[in-house]
């Protein structure tokens, strides 16, 4: 059976996506802390700079996910990160997510960056061969929507909703890709 035990580097025009370590707790505390970003993921948990020190230490040792930093390709500064989750290998299925930092917005980086995890998962995970990567992005946020449409994400259906934000209600809009809608794209 195969795991995300393997941490590649993944080299793009624009971005690297390498490992999460120890050394990315300053600049995800920082994200953890941007409202935009919490608004993005629907994120209402508060988290300690100890937790969120202690995650970043410890995505090295996790074989059923993928935590990667996205980084500048020119400068490796940190850009955000993307993450491979909720790996179920009978059916041959997992989810992604991304939370790119204010410096990374509107310009290419999230297509670039979901584009080198989807054809990583797609081509590299083989014994048993991924079929299916799902997502949700919230009806607040069509820029998340562009990209996904973008890169080969079809929508599935909607959770209405979802989300409770500051005092009102929010849809959650299911995607994913099959293996074979890669050849639509």
């Amino acid at each position: 059976m195969p795991t995300f035990a393997d941490k590649p580097i993944i080299r793009g025009d624009q971005v690297v996506l390498r490992p999460m370590e120890q050394g990315d707790a300053d600049a995800m505390w920082a994200d953890a802390n941007d409202q935009e970003i919490n608004h993005f993921t629907g994120t209402h948990a508060d988290f300690t700079r100890e937790q969120i020190d202690a995650w970043c230490a410890s995505r090295s040792d996790q074989s059923d996910r993928l935590d990667m930093a996205v980084t500048d390709a020119a400068t490796g500064e940190w850009l955000g990160e993307v993450v491979i989750n909720d790996w179920d290998p009978d059916n041959r299925s997992c989810s992604f997510r991304i939370a790119l930092s204010a410096n990374a917005r509107n310009r290419g980086i999230g297509t670039e960056a979901t584009q080198l995890i989807v054809d990583h998962v797609f081509d590299e995970i083989d014994e048993p061969p991924v079929n299916r990567i799902s997502l949700e992005v919230y009806d607040f946020n069509p820029r998340g929507l562009a990209v996904y449409e973008k890169v080969g994400f079809l929508p599935e259906g909607v959770l209405r909703d979802a989300l409770y934000w500051k005092g009102e209600f929010h849809d959650a809009i299911v995607m994913s890709m099959l293996r074979g809608d890669r050849a639509r794209v």
